[in-house]
């Protein structure tokens, strides 16, 4: 794998910068942007930026490449599956908060309308 997702000469350094510190900020992005009830498409523009810092603290810190296509992308890529998770599961929550007489959660991330709603 050292090569394909990360360039650093161990894993850990990818998942400590990528995973927990870069996920943990696109989650609260996530969370963020769906607080606000601003649509997905921002979300994507917030991590796309955030996949820049991430690569920067990589270059910065470890000495990996700073201008590298092939790791931007695997860190973006990383950070929005976390950021569209935490976007997911906070409007899940919200949706079946505040519209409770119309929708129930149906699992951490999907909602669904309830059946008396359906009916009325």
């Amino acid at each position: 794998m050292q090569g394909i997702l990360y360039e650093e000469p161990s894993i850990w350094l990818f998942l400590l910068i990528t995973v927990i510190m870069g996920g943990w900020a696109a989650w609260m992005t996530g969370r963020a942007i769906a607080l606000t009830w601003r649509p997905f498409w921002t979300l994507i523009v917030y991590l796309f930026i955030l996949g820049a810092a991430v690569r920067f603290i990589h270059f910065a810190l470890f000495g990996g490449t700073l201008l590298s296509v092939h790791y931007y992308a695997v860190d973006t890529i990383v950070l929005l599956i976390i950021g569209a998770l935490g976007f997911q599961y906070r409007r899940a929550r919200m949706m079946t908060t505040q519209y409770r007489w119309l929708y129930e959660r149906t699992g951490p991330f999907s909602w669904r309308e309830k059946a008396s709603a359906a009916k009325g």
